[in-house]
């Protein structure tokens, strides 16, 4: 078997109780007060069980949530670049100790064991890790959203949340990691999407694939922003790109069910860090990478990996220009590789892009591949199928 990089922070967590001891927290969670999740904190409380947030064992208390918004690192010094806490208002939270049922719908899903109830500095949060107070980003209107007090504490999950989609493509990290011990993939390189892959996407991860054995594609299925394109949309048409052009061996398609914060710089180390749990050796940093509108600067995501050692992070991060179809080369290309002007480049905005495929029209060729298109532009047409 392959020897495979290390979760961060040492072994796999996995806070899924079996046997014995979910019959007991079954049992005794009937009798317990009991904190209603939604979707958001839903995705949280399964990247904690199947260990795609390790180290952490569940939702942070303030010396780790405090660590992470000032400083970047949890108490113990270990990089974390951002706060994964759960919300609750004032008078939820008044009376709760001990244990407290984490529930979906009624059903439990859920124990944490309460260390601490505490009252965060939301101002700072939002500052230190959105970089700004606006509520017009959505990370920031969602802060301000959600309750006044922060639980934190160790989980353990009784029932897991239920997928109902992707089915094929549910792989926690347990799961990839054997999978790419049995391919004998010794570098791998994760691609993090929220968004339809694009012919610049395309050579991005090609260029990473001559670098690695593999590659996982790891598009988010947690909760987007609502004008984002539906997830279920995004599986059909990374399904259509797989199969027609990559090599059917060497790339992996799962689904993230974390949830997008939008938080840029931040958001990239996070995004690493968890792909690392996943297995993964190298991490694809494009431009503007978990960027929202113009609150970050176009490559503010790749310099902060700079400030921390590759020890530290533990997955090296392959950190790409903008790319275009140029002309005059006759393929892809950036300002790395390519003399030409600008006006050589054949290149769409998102916003034009959207206005080509509401129209029916297919995006050029050097855009996006036909494929792709097909896709996106039967979902406009039939947009009620995919809401959700």
């Amino acid at each position: 078997m392959t020897q495979l990089i290390e979760p961060h922070g040492g072994p796999l967590v996995n806070r899924i109780a079996e046997g014995k001891e979910r019959e007991g927290l079954l049992e005794a969670a009937g009798r317990l007060p009991a904190v209603e999740l939604d979707a958001w904190a839903l995705s949280d409380v399964e990247m904690l069980a199947i260990g795609g947030f390790s180290p952490l064992e569940g939702f942070m208390a303030r010396a780790d949530y405090e660590r992470v918004v000032q400083r970047r690192r949890l108490a113990r010094g270990l990089v974390w670049t951002l706060p994964v806490t759960l919300a609750v208002s004032r008078e939820q939270a008044q009376g709760l100790r001990g244990d407290v049922a984490l529930t979906a719908q009624g059903q439990v899903v859920a124990v944490l064991r309460l260390e601490e109830a505490y009252v965060p500095d939301k101002a700072l949060e939002a500052q230190q890790v959105f970089g700004t107070s606006d509520a017009a980003h959505p990370g920031v209107a969602r802060l301000q959203a959600t309750g006044e007090v922060y639980l934190g504490g160790r989980i353990s999950v009784v029932n897991r949340p239920k997928a109902t989609a992707f089915l094929p493509y549910r792989l926690d990290p347990k799961d990839t990691r054997r999978l790419f011990a049995e391919r004998g993939w010794r570098r791998v390189v994760a691609f993090q999407t929220r968004n339809p892959i694009h012919r610049a996407h395309e050579y991005l991860q090609k260029c990473a694939l001559e670098m690695c054995d593999g590659m996982l594609l790891h598009p988010i299925v947690g909760e987007t922003k609502g004008d984002d394109v539906p997830a279920s949309v995004r599986m059909k048409s990374y399904e259509a790109l797989l199969a027609n052009y990559y090599p059917k061996d060497r790339v992996i398609l799962a689904v993230n069910p974390a949830s997008m914060r939008y938080a840029g710089p931040r958001e990239a180390i996070f995004h690493a860090l968890i792909r690392k749990n996943y297995g993964c050796t190298h991490f694809i940093v494009g431009r503007d990478h978990a960027g929202v509108g113009k609150f970050y600067g176009t490559y503010d995501a790749q310099r902060i990996f700079d400030d921390f050692t590759p020890e530290e992070i533990g997955i090296a991060p392959l950190c790409f220009e903008n790319t275009a179809y140029c002309t005059v080369c006759g393929g892809m290309v950036s300002s790395k590789t390519c003399p030409h002007p600008a006006e050589r480049h054949i290149s769409l905005s998102g916003t034009k892009v959207r206005e080509l495929l509401q129209a029916g029209t297919p995006p050029p060729p050097e855009v996006s591949r036909p494929e792709v298109a097909a896709v996106l532009i039967e979902a406009m047409r039939q947009p009620a199928r995919h809401a959700g």
